[in-house]
């Protein structure tokens, strides 16, 4: 299967500005989708597709700040970038306190968009790479028995074999046998690596 293409998602209730937004990236490369309203965008929102989200912040029905709301509580990790009228920068202080990216006040140069975009979208792609990181991480710790679990929690506290052997009532031998299948398990390297695997699945182990 195709991975999806990374796409800038324009979101504005003005055709005009829709068409010229569309324009813009295409001019540069970029792959871009467009939506006359938040509720026309959400009924074709996937979590799955990598980029980024160009959105007023005043729309007839679903404003942007409320599609934002509803965004955060999907537990969305798309970078939203809003484009705010004069009066709107109150709003987007708001929205960049929820969580947003940046924000844009009309009229702007479109270099200045495009800068954003592009950042937006490296974001994104740090953030996609961190989960996916994660989510295998996590795969590995669930082939892992209780025993070797035990054991490897000891070894990445910077316990000898000799004192988990004791703490657990087994033999040295026996912690050196589950220790070199917790490596071969998790696919470490190295100890260091090992330490670095159990401090980047313990946040998503805390946030569950």
């Amino acid at each position: 299967m195709k991975a999806p293409v990374e796409t800038v998602t324009v979101v504005d209730d003005d055709e005009a500005v829709r068409a010229s937004l569309q324009l813009l990236m295409k001019s540069v490369g970029l792959a871009v989708e467009t939506h006359g309203s938040a509720a026309e965008f959400l009924a074709a929102y996937n979590p799955a597709q990598p980029g980024c989200l160009v959105l007023d912040v005043r729309m007839p029905g679903i404003s942007g700040l409320e599609l934002q709301e509803q965004l955060n509580l999907k537990g969305a990790i798309i970078p939203v970038i809003f484009v705010t009228g004069h009066g709107d920068v109150p709003m987007a202080v708001e929205a960049m306190q929820h969580g947003a990216f940046d924000f844009l006040q009309k009229p702007f140069r479109d270099q200045d968009l495009l800068d954003r975009v592009q950042r937006a979208l490296a974001r994104d792609a740090e953030s996609r790479a961190a989960l996916a990181k994660r989510a295998q991480i996590a795969e590995r710790l669930a082939t892992l028995t209780p025993r070797e679990t035990e054991v490897m929690r000891l070894v990445t506290r910077g316990k000898a074999n000799k004192v988990i052997g004791g703490e657990l009532g087994v033999s040295q031998r026996t912690v050196e046998i589950h220790r070199a299948h917790v490596m071969e398990k998790m696919q470490a390297g190295s100890l260091a690596e090992l330490v670095r695997m159990v401090l980047d699945s313990e946040p998503a182990t805390q946030n569950s």
